[in-house]
């Protein structure tokens, strides 16, 4: 293992958790739109160089929560990254990808299939 390689990448991870952080609280606390309230930050993943940041996020609600979500963030999107450049002490704030996370619906999905094998099946 390269030593660089290792202590950006430890950096990379650092910057990954301080941003979940954040905007998970500029999405709670501080953006106008109400509805962005609903929203919660699973993830965030920033490129080596720190040119973009990929933002996962879910959706507490309905299906029409979630399809319009995506337009709101992307709305929001040069608020929460101006507010995120206040808090957090980085040279230039990553461009802000927002993608929803489909992996917590793909994970209650297998466990509904899991549990329904474990159901007796009555004849």
């Amino acid at each position: 293992i390269h030593y660089g390689e290792s202590k950006m990448s430890f950096h990379v991870e650092r910057i990954e958790k301080i941003m979940e952080r954040e905007i998970g609280s500029i999405l709670l606390t501080e953006v106008k739109d109400e509805r962005l309230r609903y929203v919660i930050v699973t993830k965030v993943r920033v490129t080596n160089d720190l040119s973009i940041a990929t933002v996962y996020y879910t959706v507490i609600g309905n299906e029409n929560q979630k399809i319009s979500t995506s337009e709101n963030l992307e709305d929001a999107k040069g608020y929460i990254r101006s507010t995120l450049g206040k808090r957090i002490k980085i040279r230039k704030v990553p461009e802000l990808k927002f993608k929803y996370d489909e992996s917590l619906e793909y994970g209650a999905k297998i466990d509904s299939i899991l549990k329904g094998l474990n159901t007796p099946k009555e004849d």
